[in-house]
This record gives structure tokens, sequence and C-alpha cells, in this order.
């Protein structure tokens, strides 16, 4: 889906009914940061605000996903197009998130097993030097890789207002986790809490 065209799309109907981003953030319980990040194309609607912005807005969730008013003669094919555009977007997510999993697998197994040849196999020292070293870059760069597929796989939901969001890199890394949620603090609505990873809208 065409985030920039379903955003400048929200900015022209919200200004055709008379409303400010303050207004309509107001109508629909959130921060006008949020209707600006929306209306700058950096992000949707989550799936519980887009009835209530399309009956304020006048429009369909239709011409919301599609960017634009649908005639009705188009309006069929545009549904499927847009349900479409959603199944890619979860399978895609889906993908990233085996590979992270298959990454972090694979980053286990040859840190673990360069270290053992490095304390058990004879060796010069400056080999073995060199082994463990080449050990921890190939530790940082496949959890990094991990993360940068995990944070791209999905999004996680705020547990106070239900937003779902992608997290910035540097807060990924900072907040402490378990295999399912991760302390974020939520671009909606300010709060910090234990958010959960949802691979689909």
């Amino acid at each position: 889906m065409n985030q920039v065209k379903i955003g400048k799309f929200i900015a022209k109907t919200r200004k055709s009914q008379n409303l400010t981003q303050r207004q309509l953030a107001d109508a629909l319980s959130i921060s006008d940061k949020t209707v600006s990040k929306w209306e700058c194309g950096k992000g949707l609607p989550e799936a519980s605000l887009m009835l209530p912005l399309c009956d304020i807005l006048n429009i369909t969730v239709n011409d919301l996903l599609s960017g634009e008013k649908v005639s009705d003669v188009d309006y069929q094919k545009k549904a499927e197009d847009n349900m479409m555009d959603l199944m890619k977007e979860n399978e895609e997510n889906k993908k990233r998130m085996a590979l992270s999993v298959v990454c972090g697998v694979i980053t286990i197994i040859a840190v673990c097993s360069l270290t053992i040849i490095a304390s058990y196999i004879e060796m010069p020292t400056i080999a073995r030097v060199a082994l463990i070293v080449f050990a921890v870059a190939t530790a940082v760069t496949g959890i990094g890789a991990a993360a940068v597929l995990e944070v791209k796989a999905g999004y996680y939901e705020c547990p106070h207002c239900k937003a779902l969001f992608v997290p910035a890199m540097g807060a990924y890394v900072k907040g402490y986790h378990t295999f399912t949620k991760r302390r974020l603090t939520c671009p909606e609505c300010g709060k910090t809490g234990m958010c959960k990873h949802r691979i689909v809208r």
C-alpha cells in the first residue's frame, strides 16, 4: 500500500471537511502527532481506527486504503487489490520473522563452532586470537541482522491504547524483552509498557 498517497488523501479529505489535525485527533482520541504522521506517509491508521476515521471523513475503508475516492465501477477491483496488498504484507512479515529466527540459529551454531575450534584445536596463538575475533564479529553481525529482520517483521501493539507501531532501531535494541514482548514507548499515547509483537495486522 502506498502510505504517502494515503497520507495525502487523508490530509486532503480532512481539509475538505474543514477539520484541523487537532480536531480530527480529538475526535479519534489520539494525538495530533499521529494524524501528522499519517499525513506525512510515515504510517497507517491501525485497524481499530479505520472505521471511525472513515466515518468522520465521510469516506469508505476502500477509499482510505486506495488513497483516493473509488468509483462504483472500480469498487470491487480496488477492494480485491487492497485485500491482496494486506495479505502480501502479512506474508512478507512472516518471511522476515522466519529469516530472523534462521539467522539467529545459524549465528549461534557458527559462534559456538568457532569458539570450540579456538579452544580445543592446537594452533598458533595469533591464529587462536584471530579465530576468537572472527567469532565475535560473526556474533555481532548475525545478531544485528536478526534484529533488523525482526523489527521489520510486523508491528508492536501498545498494551495501553492498542496502537500498532514499528519501533525505531535504537528503542528496539535498548528495550528489554521476553520471547513475545518488548518494553517500548508507544508513539501514539506516549506510555511505556511491554508491547506484544504481532506479525499480522
